[in-house]
């Protein structure tokens, strides 16, 4: 397909802190593992660029749907210094957006649809996973996609989906054909498939790499965005007896509420570890996610609820990318039997066709995206969202 296309452009400058130093998958100039250390000055643009042609085993989509993440905004968004907030695989200039759905257009002829085991023929429902792992290297080979050593990311070194087209590995594809069973409008189809991803980061978080829940456990989410809200659905459908959500936002609160939680602490009014111990009735909790950004001022909180209350092995799951270390007493670990996670990625172990399953059958993630706009309206919600969080999921739904 021949033409050209817009797409949002992050460009920063690279501009190492003292002491950076680059690392084996670094690439000088153009690439680094450790973005809050290297970009600085970081602006957004609307750039022209041709449409890009599928290889052999890639697919051209049409994009549909893609939501603004919050590393979205943490990439656009400088310190003090000028440096990004952004800590982790970066390469710019590179076209934002990762969290998305839409129709493939053209296929590579060994380009195979994984729900029909035949290739893409044009005209599927997709969404992809944004990781896009090798297959050959170590990690992938022992299962762990997202530690990939050859790792690219959609939307953060490699052209993303704030564009009118994209061109992907087949194998990071999943059908959205069965989200038809629960929406009938094909719009709503593409509003959902953009939530799955960041659906599955949450799935990857609190099942996976936390080792799921029993029916019955008490469970705590830090942080109502949507990845944090994401946990409050998944854990109230695996089976928890109570499930807390921490946050300072009403309206996301909200959100929370409908979509799972049964209990709402708001922790610029009230004290956390408090609250979670008075509505656990002293038991304080079997999971904690954390998915604020923000370890410095929440896990203390977190630490004291371990501490004080009677459930043992509690695990706390770190979700949110944060360039702060946390403040961790071992003896609470030990004492306690507790531990910390760390949970990055949703790739493997089924969770995209796990997860988009649960959505065909109920599992309504859309009301987490609160606004629409238009591709030439994503810079300025993208600044926005630095300051105004009053929207949970800003989605860019292509004309």
């Amino acid at each position: 397909m021949n033409g050209k296309m817009q797409g949002v452009t992050l460009v920063a400058d690279w501009s190492p802190k003292p002491g950076f130093k680059l690392g084996a998958k670094d690439i000088e100039g153009r690439q680094t593992y450790l973005g809050s250390q290297v970009w600085r000055n970081p602006r957004l643009e609307i750039r022209e660029y041709d449409i890009p042609t599928p290889g052999p085993e890639e697919v051209l989509m049409e994009v549909k749907a893609c939501g603004i993440c919050g590393s979205d905004v943490h990439m656009a968004q400088a310190d003090k210094d000028g440096y990004i907030y952004y800590p982790g695989l970066t390469g710019f200039p590179s076209i934002l957006g990762h969290e998305f759905s839409g129709v493939v257009v053209e296929a590579g002829k060994n380009a195979y649809d994984k729900r029909t085991n035949k290739p893409f023929k044009g005209g599927e429902m997709v969404t992809s996973e944004e990781m896009l792992w090798c297959g050959q290297c170590r990690p992938c080979a022992d299962g762990f996609p997202n530690q990939c050593e050859h790792l690219d990311e959609v939307g953060f070194n490699v052209n993303g989906a704030y564009t009118k087209y994209i061109v992907l590995p087949s194998r990071t594809l999943w059908s959205l054909e069965p989200l038809r069973h629960f929406y009938k409008d094909e719009k709503d189809i593409f509003v959902a498939g953009s939530l799955v991803e960041p659906t599955c980061v949450a799935y990857n978080a609190v099942i996976e790499r936390g080792g799921g829940i029993r029916p019955g456990d008490r469970v705590v989410v830090l942080g109502a965005g949507p990845v944090g809200i994401a946990a409050c659905a998944i854990l109230k459908r695996a089976g928890a007896s109570q499930v807390i959500i921490s946050e300072t936002q009403p309206d996301r609160a909200a959100l929370a509420l409908k979509s799972g939680a049964d209990y709402h602490v708001d922790p610029s009014k009230e004290d956390f570890a408090d609250r979670v111990l008075e509505i656990t009735e002293g038991m304080g909790a079997d999971l904690f996610m954390e998915a604020t950004g923000l370890p410095t001022l929440v896990y203390p909180g977190i630490e004291r609820v371990i501490w004080e209350g009677r459930t043992l092995n509690s695990k706390v799951v770190v979700t949110a990318r944060a360039d702060a270390k946390m403040p961790v007493t071992g003896e609470v670990l030990q004492v306690r039997h507790a531990s910390i996670i760390g949970a990055q990625g949703h790739s493997g172990n089924g969770t995209f066709p796990r997860v988009i399953d649960c959505m065909a059958t109920g599992m309504d993630m859309t009301r987490l995206s609160t606004k629409k706009v238009s591709l030439e309206e994503l810079p300025e919600n993208i600044i926005n969202l630095q300051t105004d969080r009053s929207e949970c999921k800003i989605t860019y739904v292509a004309k």
